[in-house]
């Protein structure tokens, strides 16, 4: 299962009063974590744009384990599993760093579809990186 790591800061516009981080914050950095492994893997959303397919979030979660806080270092862990037809699997893991105390887990699943939102197999170049 391909994974990779990446770090991101809490930025202030990203707190509340208390500093800390607003749940819906953690669903963008699953954005980013799953950014990183695509690029690591060798594609970028763009790339995979640019042959017509579209990767919607049809499903997400997120358990809230520990708030992050204003100017937290956080490790967002990402991995995908193998692709099922259409379908992706990522899964995340958000750690502070340098305590690596587990902040939040979850997981996001997107269905490849065309610019019409029909359903498409994945790219083949994206599927063999993934596996």
């Amino acid at each position: 299962m391909p994974q990779n790591t990446c770090q991101l800061r809490v930025r202030y516009g990203e707190t509340d009063q208390m500093r800390v981080a607003y749940y819906a914050h953690y669903l963008n950095w699953f954005e980013v974590g799953r950014s990183s492994l695509l690029r690591e893997l060798g594609m970028s959303y763009r790339d995979i744009e640019r042959e017509a397919i579209f990767l919607p979030v049809v499903e997400s979660h997120c358990r809230y384990l520990k708030p992050a806080r204003y100017d937290d270092l956080l490790r967002i862990t990402t991995r995908v599993s193998r692709p099922k037809g259409a379908r992706l699997l990522f899964e995340y893991e958000i750690h502070r760093v340098p305590d690596q105390e587990l902040l939040a887990t979850g997981n996001t699943v997107h269905v490849a579809v065309d610019d019409r939102g029909k359903p498409r197999r994945l790219p083949e170049r994206l599927s063999r990186l993934i596996r």
